[in-house]
């Protein structure tokens, strides 16, 4: 079946309503399939096929014949291992052009100014940089600050900058049309705040097309999601780039605890989920008798709500009320240093509720300090629950929306017997019968950024913007980072059933096919037909 670009016409509105009822199986086949499915073994050509589906963003022509050649287990093996995998020298160069991926948050904040740090020059609150490049950048749009908060503009310079406004709109314009590198070059210098957000959402797009540690991929975008911050909220702005790297990556296929941890004392997710601002109730009286017209401060329960629900145990996990506001008092204290100059974690003692806390059965007593806090991941990671809950959010991304009970039960098995190694309760799924299994096999829609992902990989496309792919993703229903709930982007197929999304999918589709999107080129010759039957029902399994 072909798609040509569709107008919003009965024609259009037919060839949707045929979308929709197309991926109804794809919900359908949950309550449908019966548990047999799941021990029906599918062929070696399907079994390499759904490897490749799962454990990567898609085949690129040749993957199959390599995993075929290599075997299905070697090559899971060695992506169990990616370290043992040599990485492509093409992402390396790119990677290597992007500045704010190896910088600290304090060092973003000064080399990306955020507002708060532009006013602050400007006030003469703080020096300027010392660097005449950075200096020039500091000069030029701490002006505008100083403007607006001095004085009232006379008639003559509203319209001045009406026209400056005017110029850095059309290059703003230009710039999505840059390659990458330019691209980078130019925001630092007219918009640094957005430097940071681009280079961060161009690389998941480059890693998630270029690497050959393509399961390492799937799994930083899966945890990303499960301890989702919102990019757009304040200071995460440049706080989520050192949150992924340092928080997120490192600890895909190491031990589910540390990974909590990480998370927990990390600035992003302090800052997105406000327990930066957590303080004990005998701190919030001192502040207010200090401070009495300051907002008032107390214990914030966001963090410690999220944890167990989200993070951990799982909404029906067998915590109380009386819990989360017990593991909010655990993680009093655990703040931020100025969070909107990239500050580092910090305990607070004296914001600490050092009272005693009972969690889950489990007494913490009086007199501790940022050890409760420690105590209380100690706890959420090594419980039954959590076992569960881990165990079936990973089948349901890499076997099925409602994978089987049995298969979850030795996954959570697993994770208790090995104190939460990720890598094991991943062997234990990748393993077994019901992966590699007719229930198992196409059962899943893709992603938004698993279809263009894989759409790119697919055809060979070079890339030397990945904007457009970037802005399809969101126009497909899933924006890089900027997922405002803390739940994350769902893992069920049907998330992505709407007919927004699949009239842009097909877009997406026809304008790849006639390499219509800037800096994303393929072989028309060989690819065209491929990408343009991209927007079919069948393309979107995995």
């Amino acid at each position: 079946m072909k798609f040509v670009h569709l107008l919003k016409t009965k024609t259009f509105c037919a060839a949707i309503a045929t979308l929709l009822l197309a991926f109804t199986p794809l919900a359908a086949k949950k309550a449908s399939d019966s548990a047999s499915k799941f021990k029906e073994k599918i062929n070696k050509q399907q079994q390499a096929e759904h490897v490749l589906s799962r454990l990567s963003f898609g085949a690129r022509p040749g993957d199959l014949q390599t995993v075929q050649k290599l075997g299905i287990k070697k090559w899971i093996d060695q992506q169990l291992n990616p370290q043992s995998i040599a990485e492509n020298p093409a992402l390396e160069s790119i990677i290597a052009k992007m500045p704010t991926l190896v910088l600290s948050p304090e060092a973003l904040a000064l080399n990306y100014p955020p507002p708060q740090v532009l006013t602050a020059v400007a006030m003469g609150r703080m020096k300027m940089p010392e660097d005449p490049q950075l200096k020039e950048v500091y000069e030029r749009l701490s002006q505008r600050y100083k403007a607006r908060i001095e004085r009232k503009k006379t008639k003559n310079e509203e319209e001045d900058e009406a026209a400056q406004k005017g110029i850095e709109d059309r290059l703003r314009r230009r710039v999505g049309a840059m390659t990458t590198e330019e691209r980078s070059e130019a925001l630092r210098k007219l918009a640094p705040q957005q430097a940071v957000a681009s280079e961060l959402t161009e690389a998941k797009i480059y890693r998630a097309v270029l690497s050959e540690r393509q399961l390492n991929e799937v799994l930083a975008d899966f945890w990303f999601n499960h301890f989702n911050v919102y990019l757009d909220k304040g200071a995460d702005k440049w706080l989520t780039t050192a949150y992924e790297r340092d928080a997120i990556r490192p600890h895909v296929l190491g031990r589910f605890s540390d990974m909590v941890r990480a998370t927990a004392q990390n600035p992003a997710m302090l800052f997105y989920l406000d327990n930066w601002t957590s303080i004990a109730p005998a701190a919030g009286e001192k502040l207010r008798r200090i401070a009495p017209k300051a907002r008032a401060r107390g214990i914030n329960e966001n963090y410690a709500r999220e944890l167990m629900e989200l993070h951990s145990l799982g909404v029906d996990g067998g915590y109380t009320q009386k819990d989360v506001q017990e593991v909010a008092r655990c993680f009093t204290g655990w703040t931020i240093e100025e969070p909107n100059r990239g500050g580092k974690f910090r305990f607070a003692e004296r914001a600490h509720d050092k009272g005693e806390k009972v969690v889950l059965g489990v007494t913490i007593p009086a007199g501790g300090g940022i050890e409760d806090g420690l105590k209380v991941i100690e706890v959420l990671s090594a419980h039954p629950s959590t076992a569960k809950f881990i165990s079936r959010k990973l089948a349901q991304r890499f076997v099925a929306d409602e994978p089987p009970q049995a298969l979850t039960d030795r996954m959570a098995k697993t994770y208790q017997q090995t104190s939460g190694d990720l890598k094991a309760v991943m062997k234990t799924m990748l393993e077994s019968q019901e992966f590699m299994s007719a229930g198992a096999y196409k059962s899943k829609m893709k992603s938004p950024l698993e279809m263009v992902a894989g759409a790119l990989r697919a055809t060979g496309a070079t890339l030397t913007n990945a904007m457009p792919a970037a802005q399809a993703i969101a126009q497909m229903g899933q924006p890089l980072y900027r997922k405002q709930e803390p739940t994350g982007y769902s893992n069920n197929g049907e998330e992505w059933l709407n007919s927004a999304g699949l009239l842009a999918r097909i877009n997406f589709s026809v304008a790849l096919s006639e390499n219509k999107l800037q800096g994303i080129r393929i072989d028309k010759d060989k690819f065209s037909t491929m990408a343009k039957n991209m927007g079919a029902p069948e393309w979107q399994r995995r």
